[in-house]
């Protein structure tokens, strides 16, 4: 079975239960199992001790993962600070007066997720905890917050030049590096697709498919929780009248300010590396841990100068803010130890060969064969970095990175892999999508595929395109023209 198709059923097995049974934790732990039954040859140990040991125990001991959950955790304490000093509150009041409708909630919502390009982790936090309490004024469904957060995190961070995300791909690209990054950013269709369709959805006023049905409900009902009430525990109690707007800006862009230093310092800027090379060499777990503590450390003494909450009040929010995150935190536990079953059974090795096997014709085909392969290996494995790490070595050694047909395929695996990432529930920027937006995150992804379907399949025929007139100029026009078309087309079609 090593380095065949079986390698993929793991993961297809944790994603397909999870659609069906809308249970999570059971659905991944199975697939889990699977691969280390596959693995062992379905002996009883093999499978034990390669799930535990080769599988959890090493996915959390292994460093980088370790740094995420601390980042998680404090992000965690962050919000519960804001929320218990009534910052949150307050910027709620303070936006109300100044974003009026539901369109200009979404498309505020929609332009702090690409203001905030760095890393897609800080994104898909940060940018809930803050618009949580105008989309819910405003009736927007938790599942629409979901989308809009999700969609603004990985395909805005592979489109920024500084970002975590553009680090590493220069450091998979080694012969292009930084220069390909720049020269795929017009043929990253997807990403810029995806942005597209979100502006027209949010415009037009159009939802299709599951999110219809939670947008309906979240107005007629003025319930931002419908359809799933029992399953997201929201906690209002505790918020201080005496917040005002500063208490929750200046934690988020000390934050932002922060998470960029300790990025920019684990790659070496204050060791004399210029600011490019930096955000190449940098550690974004480190970084985005050492940012994320050092900014919780000055606002406990903000807060405590301004005698908004009592010391022992704010140390409360150290336990509430953790229990906010266990749920993120045991996917993504479990996420990452299913890579690891898949990995082991050489998934990365059957790609490769799939790849390399079709690289010999149909050359100008090639961009959209590598745009749906790249799509399927992320969905699968849920993660967007291990597809970079295996597809763009492999495109660069066919196709040399200074020809346009080069740089379009090593963009379409970009693109391929922003995009099955973005669909996978066992996509680690997936599930803090959902914990974000407090929003069940089965429904974050029932509600978020037909979205993410969509743009993929107008990206597809756009590759198409752009292997025959290999031109981003004339390209791109035409994936906007076709995106805005297919979105018009389904909301006269689905209206009838």
């Amino acid at each position: 079975m090593y380095a065949t198709i079986w390698s993929l059923l793991p993961p297809l097995i944790a994603i397909i239960l999870a659609l069906v049974t809308k249970e999570v934790y059971s659905a991944l732990f199975i697939g889990i199992l699977a691969g280390g039954l596959m693995w062992s040859g379905f002996g009883f140990e093999g499978t034990i001790t390669h799930v535990f040991n080769d599988g959890i125990v090493a996915s959390l001991s292994d460093s980088y993962n370790v740094g995420i959950l601390v980042f998680l955790v404090i992000l965690g304490i962050l919000v519960s600070l804001m929320t218990r000093t009534g910052g949150s509150a307050a910027f709620g009041r303070w936006a109300s007066k100044h974003i009026k409708t539901r369109i200009g909630t979404q498309l505020a919502t929609m332009l702090l997720g690409i203001l905030i390009f760095v890393d897609d982790y800080f994104n898909c936090l940060t940018v809930g905890s803050v618009m949580k309490p105008i989309t819910d004024k405003h009736q927007v469904s938790r599942a629409k917050l979901a989308y809009l957060i999700d969609a603004t995190a990985a395909p805005v961070c592979i489109i920024a030049p500084i970002s975590s995300w553009a680090a590493a791909v220069s450091g998979f690209a080694q012969d292009g590096g930084f220069s390909l990054f720049i020269s795929a950013i017009p043929y990253n269709f997807y990403a810029l697709l995806t942005l597209v369709m979100m502006v027209t959805l949010i415009v037009s006023k159009f939802d299709f498919g599951p999110m219809k049905k939670y947008e309906d409900g979240a107005i007629k009902n003025n319930d931002p929780l419908f359809g799933m009430k029992n399953l997201v525990e929201q906690v209002n109690e505790g918020t201080n009248e005496k917040g005002i707007v500063l208490d929750l800006v200046f934690p988020v862009v000390l934050l932002i300010i922060s998470c960029v230093v300790g990025m920019i310092y684990t790659g070496g800027f204050f060791g004399g590396e210029t600011l490019i090379n930096a955000f190449s060499n940098a550690d974004a777990s480190v970084g985005l841990m050492l940012g994320s503590a050092f900014t919780l450390f000055v606002t406990i003494i903000y807060y405590l100068f301004r005698r908004v909450l009592s010391f022992k009040k704010m140390m409360a929010c150290i336990p509430e803010g953790f229990k906010s995150m266990v749920s993120a935190i045991l996917i993504l536990t479990l996420a990452w130890t299913l890579k690891a079953m898949t990995d082991s059974l050489g998934a990365k090795e059957f790609i490769a060969g799939v790849v390399e096997t079709s690289a010999g014709g149909f050359q100008s085909l090639l961009p959209a064969i590598i745009f749906a392969i790249a799509v399927g290996m992320s969905f699968a494995t849920g993660t967007s970095w291990g597809t970079f790490g295996i597809l763009i070595p492999i495109t660069i050694s066919v196709f040399p990175v200074d020809s346009a047909i080069g740089v379009i395929c090593v963009s379409a695996c970009m693109a391929g892999a922003v995009c099955g990432d973005h669909c996978s529930p066992i996509s680690d920027t997936t599930i803090m999508s959902s914990a974000g937006a407090d929003c069940d995150h089965v429904i974050h992804v029932s509600t978020q595929l037909p979205y993410a379907l969509t743009c993929a399949a107008v990206s597809f025929v756009t590759y198409i395109f752009a292997g025959f007139i290999r031109n981003a100029v004339i390209v791109l026009p035409i994936g906007i023209v076709l995106m805005v078309g297919t979105v018009f087309c389904l909301k006269r079609y689905l209206s009838k």
